[in-house]
């Protein structure tokens, strides 16, 4: 995976109604580390990586480069979306398009805010990059996840068998603006 660096990527941070999606700072890195090491993020992603090895690992500005957005909720980090260009996809369907990711603290889950940061960075992605794919994988056992893919317009290629579990591979077919 790559950035998309070569794109001219705004660094204003996005609004919605209830959260803000601006570039990693340094404040943010012990969420980071928070969500690379917790048991219940990684439930469905191979499972977390120590925290101690976290801990020397994570840079001090943790993520920073475009396509990768912090989700802030009342001025406190939520969770983080990222958009990077699938270059080295097990899958040949995804490779060379952009890859959705996106993890939450569980305190977060079930309010619709991955949902609504989902969007409001597809809604950049298109006005950056009008009419460019998007793909996301996730396990199939994970159903909050399966339902976020439908709501945001993903649609089913193909699954497959990846790190033990069955994997789906979805796509959201580009926006095209009208003009």
């Amino acid at each position: 995976m790559e950035d998309l660096g070569h794109v001219a990527w705004p660094t204003e941070p996005i609004r919605t109604e209830r959260l803000v999606l601006r570039e990693p700072e340094a404040r943010d890195r012990a969420v980071f580390v928070e969500l690379l090491a917790s048991p219940e993020v990684h439930t469905y992603l191979g499972g977390p990586r120590p925290r101690a090895e976290l801990e020397r690992e994570t840079p001090e500005v943790p993520e920073r480069w475009p396509g990768s957005l912090v989700v802030e909720l009342d001025g406190e980090m939520i969770g983080h979306v990222l958009l990077r260009r699938a270059t080295g996809h097990r899958r040949p369907a995804a490779a060379g398009k952009v890859d959705l990711g996106y993890l939450f603290l569980p305190r977060a889950w079930g309010f619709g805010y991955a949902a609504e940061a989902c969007a409001a960075a597809l809604g950049r992605l298109g006005a950056v990059l009008p009419g460019e794919p998007v793909v996301l994988t996730t396990q199939s056992a994970n159903t909050a996840s399966m339902r976020l893919a439908a709501r945001l317009g993903f649609t089913e290629v193909e699954r497959f068998e990846a790190w033990g579990a069955e994997q789906w591979l979805g796509m959201r077919a580009p926006l095209i603006p009208s003009g």
